[in-house]
Formats: structure tokens, sequence, C-alpha cells
């Protein structure tokens, strides 16, 4: 995807998806399309000439799978290629032979539509490794592929993570499953591979989509209501303290054994983000740390390092910055209330001070114990007020609409190379990645928060957990549980990756081969979490953020506006903080 599916990404999807050849896994994919090319050339141009029906229903199938397409017993024996009553026994052959399972697609169970078996699907995995290297070694100028030798590899992490499979049972939930999400291009992605979830889950699914504020609104709006109107919700990482305490969702533990997840397969820093008072209560959908992109062949022209400091920020930033010629040196967001809240706490945490009173440990804070209460705001610290300072010291190399630039605003000049750096969620990147017209297409960098002088390289975790609400009925929580571990799966998460997303909650999805070719993002975020870069507490999640985040993002606007000096503004987030800190919930 280029051009057009950065276009996508930014304005949502435009009617019904295509036929799904962008939601195949790309070397599979490839393979299926050459291998029915081949068999028709051979088929068409040698007399006389006997059809293969098992390879020619194998094929049709396994490509139907891959482009959301339901494969009935009948259309599958028509792909066969040889007359109806062989095709039949055909099939009965490959079934036996456990390469395909039947799924009922109505209740009463006569109906039935057709799937490739793990089995199937992992051959097929592998004949596309050995395909592509007999191309190579055939066809490829005599060069054969030298890491291959004996049937194995000298490279790590070749395995890749096959297609999510058909559930073995079709949910069944009356009107369809109903999910209520962020706005954002991953979960736009999910909108885009709609009718591929719907083959995997068996039902029509139904996603509701607003901005971050919006979202928590509908979600506790959502809560009052007798029964609720959604089957999953997407739960901001900070807000699941405040979720937990309103009884918006569900733990996880009483619907569900969490074993089935495989937590260890998360980042560490995304799963404990989805714990409260040691309890589960949500699956990371997305793993998005804001990190910082910089252009790498500017750096490198003009002789400067990567910055890895707010000192080296500040210089690198002065050096770009020409107004006259319509470059600034810096993107990030400073708009009023909910942006520029999450900035200053973030930009706290790379200085060291985390909002609230948590006690230090390996890596950062321990924001593990958070439900235990007793907490004290830290907002107006020496070191918060390096934070603000800094911020202000920004401002002076910034575009002029600085003071109106929230999340996507920041993005659009580093992508169109009016700035050389910019603060961004991971999820943001693929405005520029998608795109080769961008100037930034192929020259990002991707860097952990620049530190201050007592802080460390953090990369602070956002993104969303996919929740089961706490009044949803009864009778639709198994089902809703079945579509939780589907959309969540490393299957599904790796189909996000190939259609735009740049989130990898898991580490199996982020070593995945064929995900890892399609950005660095995804082995700059591995790296991190190895690191212990990637951490939660710079947002904690407790159950007052919220009020905290759009105070930070009020005051400090007023500060940035030069209506009040860092100090004063400081002395009056930690007041006013002081006392939403006292307030029940």
């Amino acid at each position: 995807m280029h051009a057009a599916a950065a276009e996508n990404i930014r304005s949502g999807p435009r009617g019904a998806p295509a036929s799904g050849a962008l939601a195949a896994t790309p070397d599979m994919a490839r393979v299926l399309a050459f291998l029915q090319a081949l068999t028709q050339e051979i088929d068409g141009a040698i007399e006389p000439n006997t059809p293969n029906p098992h390879l020619n229903m194998l094929l049709h199938l396994m490509r139907s799978h891959l482009e959301g397409r339901i494969v009935s017993p009948s259309g599958l024996v028509l792909a066969s290629g040889v007359p109806y009553a062989t095709g039949t026994r055909k099939l009965a052959e490959i079934r036996e032979a456990g390469l395909v399972e039947l799924r009922p697609r109505t209740r009463s169970g006569r109906s039935f539509s057709l799937h490739p078996s793990p089995a199937l699907l992992e051959r097929f995995a592998e004949i596309a490794g050995r395909v592509h290297r007999l191309g190579r070694d055939h066809f490829g100028a005599g060069t054969r592929d030298i890491d291959y030798y004996y049937g194995g590899s000298y490279q790590p992490g070749q395995a890749t993570i096959a297609p999510p499979l058909p559930l073995p049972r079709p949910i069944t939930l009356s009107g369809g499953l109903r999910v209520l999400v962020h706005g954002d291009p991953t979960f736009m992605v999910m909108g885009t591979l709609k009718r591929q979830f719907e083959q995997i889950v068996g039902a029509e699914i139904h996603q509701r989509a607003f901005s971050i504020d919006r979202l928590r609104e509908e979600a506790l709006r959502n809560a009052t209501r007798a029964r609720s109107r959604y089957d999953l919700i997407a739960v901001d990482l900070p807000w699941l303290g405040e979720f937990v305490e309103k009884g918006v969702i569900r733990p996880l533990p009483e619907v569900m054994e969490v074993d089935r997840l495989d937590p260890n397969d998360f980042h560490t820093a995304g799963w404990r983000a989805t714990h409260w008072d040691g309890v589960p209560y949500g699956v990371p959908s997305q793993t998005t740390p804001e990190l910082l992109f910089y252009r790498r062949d500017l750096f490198a022209e003009a002789g400067l390092e990567a910055p890895g400091t707010v000192e080296a920020v500040l210089e690198a930033a002065r050096h770009f910055h020409e107004p006259r010629r319509g470059r600034y040196g810096m993107a990030w967001n400073a708009a009023r209330g909910t942006a520029l809240g999450h900035t200053f706490m973030m930009t706290c945490a790379a200085f060291g001070q985390p909002i609230v009173d948590m006690p230090s440990i390996a890596g950062g804070f321990d924001a593990d114990r958070l439900a235990q209460g007793g907490l004290a705001p830290r907002l107006d610290s020496p070191r918060a007020l390096a934070a603000a300072e800094y911020l202000m010291a920004l401002l002076d190399f910034s575009p002029p609409d600085i003071l109106s630039m929230s999340w996507y605003e920041r993005v659009r000049p580093y992508a169109e190379g009016r700035v050389p750096m910019a603060y961004g969620y991971t999820l943001l990147a693929p405005y520029f990645e998608l795109d080769e017209s961008c100037p930034a297409h192929g020259r990002t960098g991707y860097l952990p928060h620049p530190h201050g002088p007592e802080g460390a390289p953090i990369a602070p975790v956002g993104g969303y957990a996919l929740c089961v609400p706490a009044n949803l009925a009864p009778e639709r929580v198994d089902d809703a549980v079945e579509a939780l571990v589907a959309f969540t799966s490393p299957g599904a998460q790796k189909l996000y990756a190939q259609n735009g997303s740049r989130t990898a909650p898991r580490y199996s999805v982020g070593a995945d081969p064929e995900v890892r070719r399609l950005s660095p993002v995804f082995e700059a975020v591995d790296q991190m979490s190895w690191r212990d870069e990637l951490q939660f507490w710079p947002r904690p999640p407790i159950p007052q953020i919220s009020d905290i985040i759009r105070l930070c993002g009020e005051e400090l606007h007023d500060m940035l506006r030069g209506l009040i000096a860092p100090r004063d503004a400081l002395a009056r987030v930690q007041e006013r903080a002081e006392e939403i800190l006292e307030r029940p919930v």
C-alpha cells in the first residue's frame, strides 16, 4: 500500500472494501496467485492434459480464505476443473485428509461453508518459502539464497504467523457483533478488514468510532444503560482505573481463561497497563508508544547526531528553524485540553518525574499498586518545572499554529517535510510510511523520548485495550469473549500490520519477518521493550486521570500563551490536582 492506502488511513474507508488482496499474507498470496496462473497456463497450453482437482480446489480455498470470500461445497467442486461427480469425490478425499473444515452457516446446520484447516495453512506457509527459493534459484540471474542451507536458515525469526482461522463455532449474537472503538488508523484498518473478520467470527460486525474524548463519554454513558449496546469497547489505557472503579468493564478472569491469550507474548508494559489491583480487565489491541520521529537524512546532511536529550532536541530545532522559508524546528501536541495534558505528563516522565507519588523501581516507577490509593500529585516539583520550561523553549522553534496542534496535526507538517522532528505515536507513522510522495517516507528514525538531565530514555505506552462491558447481557458474553480472542490473536495483529497499522502489542508479531519488512518501527519498539524503555507509568491509570489531564492541558496552555509564568501555572495545577484526588470517584 502506498499513497492510496495512506489516504484511506487519513480519511477512513471509502465504501466497501475491495476483494481483500490487501488482507492476504504477502508471500503466501503471491505464491497462490502464481500457482493458479501456472496451472491454468499449463492446462490451456498442453493437450492432452488432465486437471489436478485436488490442487485446483485447495488453491481456490486458500485464496478465498485470504480474501474473506465464502466458499460453499458446490463452489469448491466447480473450481476442481473436473466433472461434478468426480469433483465431489475429490472433495471428500481432501476432507478425509484433514485439509478442509466445515462450518455451519445457519442455525439449522443444513448449509455449510468450507475453510482451510490449520494443517493446510501450515503446509502452504512452507510452500510459499520454497516456491520463492525455487524462483530465485532458477530465474534469479544465477543467484542463490545464501542464507538457506540444508533446509535451515542462519537468520533468526524466519517462522511466520499464519492468517487467523475461522472460529470452530460461529458466534450467534442477535444483530451481529457490536464494537465501540477510537477513530484512529489501527481501528480504521480493522474496519477495512471487516469482511474478512466476519468470515472468521461467522457474524456481521458493526463498528462505531469516536474521537478520544467522545469515546470516553460514550463508554461512560453506555455503562448507565440497563444493557450494553456494545459487545466490546476500546478503552484508552489511562482510563482503566476509572472504568474499573465505576463498574464499566468486567474482570477478564470472570469471563474467560486468561491463559488462552498467551499473556507472555504481549509487550510487558502493554499487558501490565491493562491491570488494576493485579487483575486484568482488557486485552491490548494496540501498543503504540509515543516516540520522537526525526528525519535521518536531514540530520546526516547537517552533521547532527540523533537527538537523545532535550538539549539536543533544542539544538537541532534551532538549526532547522527557518520561518521565512516555511520550515520549523519541531511539531508536537500543544492544543488546549487533552492533547497538551498528555504532552506535559510524558515530558515530565522524560525528566524523571511521575505526576503522582510512586515508588522508584528498576526502569522507572511502580504503577502496579495505584488501586491502593493515598496518592499525592507531584506537578510543581523542580523536575516538573524543568519540563514546563522545556515546552516553553520548544515554542520558539514550532510552527505558528502550534497552540492548536493536536494528535494528527503534528504529523502532517512532518510528513510534508516542513519540520524535521515531531513527537508522535507509532500508530501515526502510516501517514508518511505508506505515502511515497512524502519527503519523510523511508527517511524516518524512531527514538524514545529524549530525556532531561535527571531522566532516562522512555517510550510512554499508548494505545487501547478491548474490554467486555460490565452490563453486557449474559447471553452475549461467551460470544463476545470468542471475538475478543480472535481480534487480539497474533494472526489478527499481523493482518492489521499488513494493512497499514504500525502497532504490534505482541512480541511474536513484531518479530515476524514479514511484519519486520513492512516498517522499521516494529523492530525499534521491540528493542525499546527489551531495554525496559517501554513504560506505562507516565500516564498512570488512576481513576481521576482524565480530570488531571484536562487540568494540565488548560493551565499549561495559558502558560504557553504567555498569560501566566510556568512556576505559577504549576502551583495552580498542583493545588487543583490535590482537590481532584481528594474527591470520591
